[in-house]
């Protein structure tokens, strides 16, 4: 009984993968307000019906790994190195961690792919929310860490900080010091107030 499950979870993921390469291809061939979902599911060879079982619309597909983002959040305070303080590994995850995007920062296309995302106000939206979403779950990942109570209000303030000074280093000309500038600041309060994370 494993093997067929097995099988249609890995048919499942490859139709995913399909529709998520498809739309990319196109999104960055013609723009994104150019493509409709009956265009990527042309050509990904399947039915709009289909793509709507993978994705909830067509900003859905730009962020295909969005169920990832939760949990590699978390991991980033969790599984910090020793010494590392929460607002630094934050940061560090902003800067490399770029893994919810169907293109990664090493990839050649990424450059195109974030002009896209920043061009287009339906997809800096989704976008920002996306990230803003997992508030809570960060808010609670920093509080257990602290030790603090999850309703802590400095552990929220954090993660609210942190998730909204994304958007702000993407827009930046130099991301990173955008980053560096930024988190220092949220360094220098978080430090005040909890010392020793």
């Amino acid at each position: 009984m494993t093997e067929p499950t097995g099988r249609r979870e890995r048919k499942k993921a490859q139709t995913r993968q399909s529709l998520a390469d498809a739309a990319l291809e196109l999104f960055l061939e013609r723009g994104y307000d150019q493509v409709g979902v009956k265009d990527i599911a042309d050509l990904a060879d399947v039915s709009v019906t289909t793509l709507f079982k993978h994705f909830s619309g067509k900003e859905a597909l730009v962020f295909d790994q969005d169920d990832d983002l939760e949990a590699a959040l978390v991991a980033a305070v969790r599984d910090r190195t020793p010494g590392q303080s929460i607002p630094q590994a934050l940061r560090e995850y902003l800067l490399l961690g770029q893994t919810q995007f169907a293109v990664h920062a090493a990839d050649p296309r990424f450059a195109d792919f974030s002009r896209m995302v920043q061009e287009t106000p339906a997809l800096r939206d989704y976008a920002n929310h996306m990230w803003t979403r997992h508030e809570a779950t960060l808010t609670r990942a920093i509080a257990e860490a602290v030790g603090a109570p999850e309703d802590d209000v400095s552990c929220a303030a954090l993660a609210r900080f942190a998730l909204e000074s994304r958007s702000l280093i993407l827009r930046h000309a130099e991301p990173r010091r955008a980053a560096d500038e930024a988190f220092a600041l949220l360094e220098h309060g978080w430090a005040a107030s909890h010392p020793d994370n």
